[in-house]
């Protein structure tokens, strides 16, 4: 009995002692992780209480005056860092672009991947955009009215408008709430329906492949697959999962963001007459009306890429896109642990007091110089910067300034009969993007 209680007690002991010695190998590299100050979490929810859900940015940059712009934010039991301005974003970003280059957490989406002179609803700049995506995918593209692209126009929509709302914010927060809430579930539904679509233009161009001969992303796609098929067995990359994905990237990220840019600059139009009269003017004068503008036209329209540049710095349609650490981080003296969750805030950088002359005023001197030229400037980060800047950049930037400067070429934009300029409101809607509030405008062709 006595051997058995000596027995007992040796192995307590020496359990102790290996409990003593895990806790002691762990706590000196806990210790040594640093979180930047922040506000004072409560239990369970952390900073949300003072959160305005729908204007982050806004609260973030608030919050940046009392703690400086590299601060720690407690999202629910989630600790995050938030980096506010040009200086802290781009030290992140550009010079420290491989620590902080992880693509951030979206739990919400994570389970995927008329009459000519007569007012017209603002969604009519939301068609081009998708079809020039399509066209890049399938190598053709939809008559507007084909029943198939306006079912995809709105299924994209939607998604747009679930991401964004407050119970798909919240269930970012505390991804559980998947299972009391209906919108998570909705928001996979319409993917999944945007999906089968997808899937079904993949299955016809799947049918029409040549071997030898690949002229669209997913006839390109398909061929790295048939190559993947012959060389290797696992670890398979190009594979139809990953393809739907893939389009499914390019159909959103390619469509809402061009298309809610150009909604925000014909509104910005109507507001400020003034300007459009330049644009004119330019246009007149350079390339004239018998041809179409071109991208190497940028080069001569100075006027207009500085105004389409402004147009994107003051709808800054994204309060931010989130980032993670890659490895443990040093940063501004500071020790992050690897895979915090980073938020960039592009809104503070894009109204810079530092960095703007009138960050809240629609002003495009603000890329031109003293003689009238363009002006590139370094805090112009709409598409973000460093490992996870915007794949499509340079395509939403042509885009952008095609659509932008052939359109201003041959209408001039004004509000419908009744409606003061002053009336237009600047405020925007939140959603995934910001997007100007719903609003008519009139175009009248240009003699």
């Amino acid at each position: 009995m006595a051997f058995y209680s000596n027995a007992v007690t040796l192995f307590l002991v020496f359990l102790l002692v290996l409990i003593c010695i895990k806790l002691l190998t762990s706590l000196p590299k806990k210790l040594a992780y640093r979180f930047p100050p922040g506000p004072t979490p409560l239990p369970l929810i952390g900073n949300l209480h003072i959160l305005d859900i729908k204007r982050q940015d806004f609260t973030f940059m608030k919050l940046a005056k009392k703690y400086g712009n590299f601060f720690t934010f407690h999202m629910g039991q989630t600790k995050v860092v938030v980096l506010v301005g040009y200086d802290a974003v781009k030290e992140a970003l550009v010079n420290s672009n491989y620590e902080f280059g992880n693509r951030g957490a979206i739990p919400v989406a994570d389970a995927f991947q008329h009459g000519q002179g007569e007012p017209f609803q603002k969604n009519v700049f939301t068609n081009a955009p998708p079809n020039i995506i399509y066209g890049m995918l399938f190598g053709r593209r939809f008559d507007y009215s084909n029943p198939t692209f306006k079912k995809m126009v709105g299924l994209l929509d939607d998604i747009v408008i679930l991401i964004g709302s407050t119970p798909a914010l919240f269930s970012n927060v505390f991804p559980a709430l998947k299972y009391v809430l209906r919108t998570p579930s909705i928001i996979l539904n319409t993917i999944a329906e945007l999906n089968v679509i997808l899937k079904r233009q993949f299955e016809e161009a799947k049918s029409s492949l040549s071997e030898n001969d690949s002229t669209t992303y997913v006839e390109a796609f398909m061929q790295k697959d048939l190559n993947e098929n012959k060389t290797e067995e696992n670890g398979k990359i190009f594979h139809e999962k990953n393809l739907l994905a893939s389009m499914f990237d390019l159909m959103l990220g390619g469509t809402e963001t061009t298309s809610t840019t150009l909604q925000w600059g014909f509104l910005l139009m109507m507001k400020y007459p003034h300007i459009q009269k330049k644009i004119h003017e330019e246009i007149d004068n350079v390339i004239g009306t018998e041809r179409v503008p071109q991208w190497d036209d940028q080069k001569n329209l100075q006027y207009c890429l500085a105004v389409v540049h402004e147009i994107q710095r003051f709808s800054t349609i994204f309060q931010y896109l989130p980032h993670s650490t890659l490895t443990d981080t040093h940063f501004r003296g500071y020790f992050i642990p690897k895979g915090t969750q980073v938020i960039p805030l592009l809104t503070s950088i894009l109204y810079d007091e530092t960095q703007w002359e009138t960050p809240y005023e629609f002003n495009p001197n603000h890329f031109l110089d003293f003689n009238g030229k363009f002006l590139k400037k370094d805090a112009f980060y709409p598409f973000s910067k460093g490992r996870r800047v915007c794949a499509g950049e340079s395509l939403a930037r042509m885009e952008l300034f095609i659509f932008f400067t052939g359109l201003l070429q041959k209408f001039t934009f004004h509000p419908p009969p009744g409606v003061d300029k002053s009336d237009l409101d600047l405020t925007p809607d939140v959603f995934f993007t910001m997007r100007p509030k719903h609003y008519t405008i009139c175009a009248t062709l240009r003699q």
